[in-house]
């Protein structure tokens, strides 16, 4: 083992950044970090790419966490041994609620913990939870760009085709029920990694928020988008935010 550099991530040990940015998909980190000034690759390993640039100023990297929450977990655990104390994470979801349409963003202040991550991390009873001012700063962010954004609570899941083809699953009973629970309750949407890494954030005292694009809403006559990235407002809430946060800390 490289002791010289973090064990996944393959970022020098010596790093140290307050702020990150945490896509899922290694294939938007660059467009992200195309938002920053002189963004530069610091690493690439199996699914974590970094790049790093500056808010400000003011030093911000920008990791991918890849698919589902034992890697959001990795990742920042390790942006943690570098000093990251605030981060964003840049997502995409599916809509539940029947008010959230594809090309919406959503704002979550917690997430249901319907993963195994977090069970490793603290008791069933505690919550997965967003900071309060990341979410005040998204939430500003999206109104000062115009933005369509809800707020509220999300599903994490650790099974994409456990959503999308539930009869073929044994459990189908569950999976079933438990979605029109979460319509019933009037969730906003689904995705895999934010429980992880809003619990992970707990633990770490890291202030942790997220802003996810909405892709679809499968409950709709018509579901799906084109198929096109949209993300570019998800990308600008995040990067306003983080800038509003940034210059509240500096007074």
């Amino acid at each position: 083992m490289n002791e010289k550099i973090l064990m996944h991530l393959n970022i020098p040990i010596d790093t140290k950044v307050k702020y990150a940015i945490l896509p899922g998909d290694p294939g938007r980190v660059e467009k992200i970090a195309g938002y920053l000034n002189s963004p530069y690759l610091i690493a690439q390993n199996r699914e974590f790419r970094s790049f790093a640039g500056k808010i400000d100023n003011e030093d911000v990297i920008v990791t991918s966490t890849g698919i589902g929450g034992p890697s959001a977990a990795i990742a920042l655990e390790e942006l943690a041994l570098i000093g990251v104390k605030k981060a964003v994470r840049i997502g995409t979801c599916g809509g539940i609620s029947e008010k959230v349409s594809g090309g919406d963003i959503v704002i979550p202040t917690a997430a249901i913990r319907m993963e195994g991550t977090s069970k490793e991390y603290v008791p069933a009873e505690y919550p997965a939870c967003a900071d309060f001012d990341m979410v005040c700063a998204l939430v500003k962010a999206a109104e000062g760009n115009k933005m369509k954004y809800h707020t509220g609570i999300i599903q994490s899941k650790d099974s994409f085709y456990g959503q999308h083809s539930p009869e073929s699953m044994p459990v189908s009973y569950e999976l079933l029920n438990k979605w029109e629970a979460w319509k019933k309750l009037d969730v906003l949407a689904s995705e895999m990694e934010t429980a992880a890494l809003f619990t992970v954030a707990a633990v770490r005292k890291i202030k942790m928020g997220c802003v996810l694009h909405v892709m679809w809403n499968q409950g709709k006559a018509v579901p799906h988008t084109d198929g096109s990235d949209r993300t570019d407002c998800a990308i600008r809430t995040a990067i306003d935010a983080l800038r509003l946060i940034i210059n509240g800390d500096r007074g």
